[in-house]
């Protein structure tokens, strides 16, 4: 092929809506994990769950990305054949399935091919368009939603915003009103949003629309329990139990609630049996883990002296195996390395969480996820097991740079306030102390009480350039 044909080819392929020009970077997921996951949802799904549809084209992306074209291929033809099957208005669920085919032919030299594909998707375009050049189908929203939400958590926000411009063309789409709930849990998750929430009326909305759908019933239920009202909320997760008792990615939602709020012991067998299905799923591994590291703690604070300390070595050693079999199977799980840290705190191995610790940071960086949490895990850690103090305000304070109203956020402060206070306490003389209130002070806005303790930070550490340097901000931005 001529070299301006294949930039006409490349320049049509980039106009396409599909896996291949939605901006989903390699770094920002771990793709072995990645595949588990869509390979465990496809074995234990139901044609008509929601976001099934998507599954095959989503992992032959995958595929592609792990450099196995012809496991690629093989499932676009799935993608394809699953899609005429349950749809009975299927063209413009193809507009995805037929764009990763382009594209993949394309990587694959087969330029013919690629333009044939090309050509499918034109001839839909013109027979459905849309109401402007630029606007997309809601069909194509709907399966960039659901890319968004399973392909990593950064891309919750943009899940949402997918779904709520599908829904606007097609209201009581019961696919796309489970997807939008889904991405309003996981971003009010991340906010620790619980009060007016918006996932709790959607969810509502969801079930309503689908009122046998079990995963909807789980997720209501933890929405519930979250704000408080067990009853209804024991009552739904019973009910999508008895619904789906062989569905792994039912079981774990059924889990966590017995986890926190009911009891461990259920809980543990739950995830244990769901495991047993997907024994790769590294969420499964870190749940159980946690569950022995709960049932742990239960036990030491339960019984005191009386405790069985062969049981409790016991469930610290089965906590510290399924956090590394986690990190084994996800490498980018920062949270299974922070907690796996932890469990060697517990342990008295202080060099071994160090080394977890550093390892965390150097996957948060590089992956772009969960810092803010690594600060303020490594604060805590500093504090109380390091006794290091200084360390441990210096990564709180950057914990507090990153998000300061977010739950991890208000942590750092919660801490900083604790340590300046103390030593104010300690010591009324205490320059540095001052200069702590001075900067929480500042991150909450409350401008005149941050100027007052810098200029008690100056009067006991007099000279102090940082001290000095943040007052005169504060008064310029009064003027």
């Amino acid at each position: 092929m001529a070299l301006n044909q294949e930039a006409a080819l490349r320049e049509k392929l980039n106009q396409l809506q599909c896996h291949f020009t939605w901006g989903l970077r390699e770094e920002d997921t771990d793709l072995s994990d990645l595949q588990n996951r869509l390979e465990d949802d496809i074995n234990f799904s139901s044609p008509d769950q929601a976001g099934g549809k998507h599954l095959f084209s989503f992992l032959a992306f995958v595929n592609y990305l792990q450099d196995q074209p012809e496991k690629a291929l093989a499932n676009l033809a799935k993608a394809e054949d699953h899609i005429r099957k349950h749809n009975e208005e299927c063209e413009k669920m193809l507009i995805v399935t037929y764009g990763n085919f382009a594209w993949l032919y394309y990587h694959l030299n087969d330029h013919v091919k690629s333009m044939s594909y090309l050509e499918k998707v034109e001839d839909i375009r013109q027979r459905f368009p849309t109401q402007s050049p630029t606007a997309f189908h809601a069909e194509v929203y709907g399966e960039m939603g659901w890319t968004f939400l399973m392909y990593s958590r950064i891309y919750h926000k943009k899940a949402k915003e997918c779904f709520e411009k599908a829904l606007k063309e097609y209201p009581d789409n019961p696919d796309w009103n489970c997807g939008y709930a889904t991405a309003l849990y996981r971003v009010e998750f991340e906010s620790n949003t619980t009060a007016n929430s918006p996932a709790g009326k959607q969810l509502r909305r969801a079930l309503e629309l689908s009122p046998g759908d079990s995963y909807i019933m789980a997720l209501l239920g933890l929405k519930l329990a979250e704000s408080g009202r067990l009853n209804e909320a024991e009552e739904l997760i019973k009910r999508a139990l008895m619904i789906s008792p062989d569905k792994p990615h039912i079981i774990r939602y059924v889990a966590k609630f017995f986890r926190r709020y009911g009891s461990m012991d259920k809980a543990i067998y739950l995830v244990r049996l769901a495991l047993e299905k997907t024994p790769n799923s590294a969420f499964l591994h870190h749940q159980i883990a946690t569950c022995y590291r709960n049932k742990r703690i239960n036990l030491c604070r339960n019984r005191g002296e009386n405790v069985n300390r062969e049981e409790v070595e016991y469930l610290l050693r089965l906590a510290i195996c399924h956090c590394e079999k986690a990190i084994e199977i996800k490498s980018s799980f920062v949270t299974a390395v922070i907690d796996l840290a932890f469990l060697h705190v517990e342990k008295r191995n202080l060099p071994k969480a160090e080394e977890l610790f550093q390892e965390a940071f150097q996957v948060a960086r590089e992956k772009n996820i969960n810092l803010q949490n690594v600060h303020q895990c490594y604060g805590d850690f500093q504090l109380f097991n390091k006794r290091s103090e200084s360390l441990a305000i210096e990564h709180f304070m950057k914990g507090c740079q990153i998000q300061k109203d977010n739950t991890v956020g208000k942590k750092c402060v919660k801490k900083l306030k604790m340590i300046a206070k103390r030593r104010i306490d300690w010591n009324p003389s205490d320059g540095e102390a001052f200069g702590i209130l001075g900067y929480v002070n500042k991150l909450r806005g409350d401008k005149l009480q941050a100027i007052e303790c810098y200029e008690k930070a100056l009067l006991h550490s007099p000279g102090n350039g940082e001290f000095l340097t943040a007052l005169c901000e504060l008064r310029l931005s009064l003027h």
